[in-house]
C-alpha cells in the first residue's frame, strides 16, 4: 500500500478502549464516512488524546 502526501489529510494517535464485547478507537466526527487505515502497534500504553 502507497499512500501520497495529497492524499493524507492528518495522523491521528488513539488508545483502544472498551466497548460492550468489541473494542474502539474515539476519532472526531468531521471523520464520519472517511476511509480509515488503522496501525496495531507491538506496544501498550495509555496515550493523551489531543485534538
Amino acid at each position: 500500500m502507497t499512500l501520497k502526501d495529497d492524499e493524507i489529510e492528518g495522523i491521528l494517535e488513539r488508545t483502544v478502549t472498551k466497548q460492550g464485547t468489541s473494542a474502539k478507537a474515539d476519532v472526531p466526527r468531521r471523520y464520519l464516512g472517511r476511509r480509515v487505515y488503522v496501525i496495531i502497534t507491538k506496544s501498550k500504553g495509555e496515550v493523551r488524546d489531543e485534538e
